[in-house]
Parts: structure tokens; C-alpha cells; sequence
């Protein structure tokens, strides 16, 4: 059974600093591109980045680029999202994905998903 457990998730203020965790079980990790997305409160859910199985490439939406950065450990199945300069729009739950390939994450067709994490950005 394939398990994608988010972490890291909590309240920072305007300009501060999280990092997320997705411990991954049940698949073989580094076969695996992986993805953040995140949903914001009447909002639908929305790409964030992906990374590929080897972790050499990454992708990010517009949004969070040059702020996030998705990295993963393949040695610990575990995949990461470091958010900087955060701000209050980038309040949402974010969910770690699992699919095929980076490209196939971004266009929504992942094959697992995570339950999510509050990330909240307030002062």
C-alpha cells in the first residue's frame, strides 16, 4: 500500500521560512517523479513544482519560482519543498504527489497523493 505522509506545516509570519516533508512507502521511490500542489480556501488545487526521479531536473509554477525549492533524498524515500520569502497568499493545505513522469505531475495526472499539510502565513 503506497503511503505519501506530508510534514512541516504550521504558521509563519509574512517573509519567513518553512520546509515540508513527504515520506514516502510502498513504491519504489526514485522510479518516481514527485510533486508539490497546494489549495488555498475557495481556491482550486494548483501545481506548485516536480522533480524527477533522479532529482536532476525541477519544474515550479510562476508563483513560487525563485522562492521554492523541491529536492528529494532518494536514500531516505523522502521528498522536500524549502519555502522562502513566504507570503500570505501562499496560505493553502499542500499535498505531496507521486506520478510517472515531471511533466505528467504538473498537468495534474499524478498516480498518488498525499493527505496534505496546513501551511499558514500570517503576522
Amino acid at each position: 500500500q503506497v503511503q505519501l505522509v506530508e510534514s512541516g506545516g504550521g504558521l509563519v509570519q509574512p517573509g519567513g521560512s518553512l520546509r515540508l516533508s513527504c515520506a514516502a512507502s510502498g513504491l519504489t521511490f526514485s522510479s518516481y517523479a514527485m510533486g508539490w500542489f497546494r489549495q488555498a480556501p475557495g481556491k482550486e488545487r494548483e501545481f506548485a513544482a516536480a522533480i524527477t526521479g533522479s532529482g536532476t531536473n525541477t519544474d515550479y509554477s510562476n508563483s513560487v519560482k525563485g522562492r521554492f525549492t523541491i529536492s528529494r533524498d532518494n536514500a531516505k524515500n523522502t521528498l522536500y519543498l524549502q519555502m522562502n520569502s513566504l507570503k500570505p497568499e501562499d496560505t493553502a493545505v499542500y499535498y505531496c504527489t507521486a506520478g510517472s513522469l515531471k511533466e505528467w505531475i504538473r498537468a495534474g495526472r499524478s498516480t498518488y497523493w498525499g493527505r496534505g499539510t496546513q501551511v499558514t502565513v500570517s503576522s
